[in-house]
């Protein structure tokens, strides 16, 4: 089997299984198989497989065809510009939480005490620690999740330091200058509508929030409340059509609420800043 008949193939029958992008997904996995990059592929379009890397192949169409994400096969996903390791203990990095890291480095960069809550890949942690040239501490109540992000930022030479715990408990009253998440959104009302990609194969803790998906986001606002040093910042990730409640939510200790669309213009990422005291008795009194 050359390599051409190989990717006609795989089309169909992607086609036929109805998975999205079919022949990119074809192609990503042809690579995986003969380790090799995409621009190879069209420069040996008769090269015959060896039957090792068409098993492999094969036996990765299969795992499609199943629902298995792509990224859990090939244990990849690009993020930020870098290569990270993704496997199913944790959450696939989309493209739309690179938002989050674009916020807190417009609004935060000079944040020297930084906590990503809820890591899973570690994809926020480790992309801020090689932005900003610092260290980050991020948190996860998965051990295996940590373990994904550690190996993530020792494989991408980044400073970042992994609490197990559930989201801030571990972390001292008043000693951050940013909390960062993107949390679980997902409402149970909507799980079965989801992808099964989604919904039968990445974890669910970092899913599902709830009834309404907003319990999450509940915790975040208390507990960034207490571990924040004053005028320090909380940068959340939205689901679609939370921004309001989310806002709602976040009462007179939280100042300077900014919200960021996404490309597709949807309200993507919410930030806002921990009230400073002072400032607000000198308000008061000049008031």
């Amino acid at each position: 089997m050359t390599v051409q008949t190989a990717l006609r193939q795989a089309c169909r029958l992607l086609e036929e299984g109805a998975v999205p992008v079919a022949r990119l997904t074809a192609e990503v996995l042809l690579c995986h198989a003969l380790n090799c990059p995409r621009a190879y592929l069209y420069g040996h379009p008769e090269e015959e497989l060896s039957e090792p890397a068409r098993l492999a192949f094969e036996r990765y169409l299969e795992e499609r065809l199943a629902g298995r994400p792509t990224q859990y096969i090939t244990r990849r996903q690009e993020f930020y510009g870098r290569e990270f390791l993704v496997t199913p203990d944790v959450l696939i990095p989309r493209p739309e939480t690179e938002h989050v890291v674009e916020t807190a480095l417009e609004v935060a960069r000079a944040a020297r005490d930084i906590l990503d809550v809820g890591c899973g890949s570690g994809a926020i942690a480790v992309t801020l620690s090689l932005e900003l040239g610092r260290p980050v501490w991020a948190s996860d109540v998965s051990l295996a999740a940590l373990a994904v992000a550690a190996e993530n930022a020792r494989r991408l030479g980044a400073e970042a330091h992994f609490l197990a715990c559930d989201v801030t408990d571990a972390i001292a009253p008043r000693s951050l200058d940013l909390v960062v998440s993107n949390p679980p959104y997902v409402p149970l009302a909507e799980e079965a509508g989801l992808q099964r990609e989604v919904r039968d194969w990445e974890p669910r803790v970092a899913l599902f929030s709830g009834p309404a998906g907003l319990d999450m986001y509940r915790r975040l606002a208390a507990d960034a409340a207490r571990v924040l040093r004053p005028g320090g910042w909380l940068i959340l990730e939205l689901g679609f059509k939370t921004a309001g409640p989310v806002r709602a939510m976040l009462g007179p200790a939280w100042t300077d609420v900014r919200i960021r669309p996404d490309l597709a213009g949807f309200e993507r990422v919410l930030a806002t800043r921990l009230a400073c005291p002072s400032r607000d008795r000198k308000g008061a009194e000049e008031a």
